[in-house]
């Protein structure tokens, strides 16, 4: 070995290349350009996700003095999302993104301020779910439009596992910031200042998106039309095959995971340290931007699918075990460890339907993912809430461990589903054509001499 080789190779093992290296697929995705500009713009743009149904919550109650009504208008929103996300997908997908967003951006500002007005001049209630309802509607769904960027500039390459990875993280990093942020601003400042503080987020980065047109993906239109009512019935169908045993795992997720946040609720409040409630929750998000970053800075041979299952197991079983936690000194270091695999299940949910969906549709299929999640929150928080007050809250934990199974089932269940096609087999080379036999002596007209080794001179 050279000294230049010596030198290479104890600057490898420095300790900054050792802290370094990690966040190397990351370094490396962003000297795209534009990639930065987006990313950074689609963070901002879906922090209302984390804070919208929250401060419609503080926003209703202090205004009325119950928090039933409150949760039910946030409800209904959460319904509106899911049930709205995966066609606004499917026309973003048709018309492109910038042509989607900016129509639907300016309905959730109207309807977020028609909320806000109804609730402090004391309109009828109805007014409050109307505009709630429109509000999370039509609130913009930046996280599967930034993740179909992703897909398009990383289109064959190994890194688009760490772009995906990286959003994911940044999913975590909302659900962190989020939720402080607007029950900071709701209760010691005024009620309204949560939820417009969403709503400026959400303008701010969605205008920042869409300016970004260089990175935006090109319309990609079906390669011919469909010949039979059937071809059409199909195409009208789900955008990839997985999506049969993704959405209702990921429904089933959301429900555990707002089960989870409810029940730790309770268990802090307990014993007697109800504020040290977020702080729990803010570990369990940690952990999961702890795996998130660790997964997606490594390479895997593994399947992906088998790597979905895997990791949705293990994230299953740190949640039975929360019902089972004696204080909240074992439950944060549980809940921690348990989001270390939070965020690579999620990842590889993505990436699998990802790979399956036609380029068509592609941020329609990713959607049905972020609208599982969000109907089985609304769905979860309605059941779980009447577990928790007849029971407590570590039954409230066994029904997110009974969800969490469940989940685990229906993916062991599909798992072929999940598998990803078979690369076709590239074409055999043509054979070479065989060479045309020599003419015998004499033959053809004006055949010359032919040359005979060792006699010709």
């Amino acid at each position: 070995m050279t000294d230049t080789d010596d030198e290479k190779g104890t600057a490898d093992r420095s300790p900054v290349s050792l802290l370094t290296r990690p966040l190397q697929p990351y370094t490396e995705i962003f000297r795209i350009p534009g990639a930065w500009s987006f990313s950074a713009a689609a963070v901002i743009g879906r922090m209302p996700m984390a804070m919208f149904g929250l401060g419609t919550v503080l926003l209703i109650s202090a205004a009325t003095g119950t928090y039933g009504m409150a949760g039910a208008v946030s409800a209904l929103g959460s319904l509106g999302y899911a049930f709205t996300s995966p066609r606004m997908a499917r026309l973003v997908d048709s018309y492109g993104q910038r042509r989607v967003l900016l129509p639907g951006l300016t309905v959730f500002v109207v309807a977020t301020a028609a909320l806000i007005a109804a609730v402090e001049l004391r309109l009828a209630t109805w007014t409050f779910f109307v505009a709630g309802t429109i509000a999370g509607a039509a609130m913009p769904s930046l996280g599967t439009m930034v993740r179909a960027r992703w897909s398009v500039l990383l289109a064959g390459s190994p890194r688009l596992h760490a772009a995906f990875s990286f959003e994911s993280v940044a999913d975590e990093l909302c659900f962190v910031i989020g939720p402080a942020a607007v029950t900071l601003l709701a209760t010691e400042f005024f009620p309204a200042s949560g939820i417009g503080l969403a709503a400026l987020l959400c303008v701010a980065g969605s205008l920042w998106f869409a300016a970004q047109r260089g990175t935006e993906p090109i319309i990609v239109r079906p390669q011919a039309p469909p010949a039979t009512p059937r071809q059409a019935r199909v195409r009208r169908g789900r955008p990839a095959p997985g999506l049969a045993v993704l959405a209702p795992v990921y429904l089933l997720l959301g429900a555990m995971f707002v089960s989870v946040d409810l029940s730790t609720v309770a268990f802090a409040q307990h014993f007697g340290h109800k504020p040290l409630a977020g702080f729990i929750l803010g570990t369990y998000a940690f952990g999961s931007a702890t795996g998130g970053l660790w997964y997606g800075s490594r390479q895997w041979r593994a399947p992906v699918e088998k790597r979905f299952a895997l990791t949705l197991t293990l994230t299953v079983a740190g949640v039975a075990t929360f019902w089972a936690q004696p204080n909240l000194i074992t439950l944060t270091c549980g809940i921690y460890l348990c989001g270390l695999t939070i965020a690579p299940t999620l990842i590889a949910g993505f990436s699998l339907l990802e790979a399956q969906a036609e380029p068509a549709r592609r941020t329609e299929a990713m959607s049905w993912l972020s609208s599982g999640i969000t109907a089985g929150v609304a769905a979860g928080a309605s059941l779980v809430g009447f577990i928790i007050d007849a029971h407590g809250p570590r039954a409230g934990y066994a029904f997110a461990a009974a969800c969490g199974v469940i989940s685990a089932a229906i993916c062991l269940t599909g798992l072929r589903r999940l598998r990803l096609p078979a690369p076709a087999p590239a074409p055999a080379p043509a054979p070479a054509p065989a060479p045309a036999p020599a003419p015998a002596p004499g033959a053809g007209a004006g055949a010359g001499p032919v040359p005979v080794p060792g006699l010709d001179g």
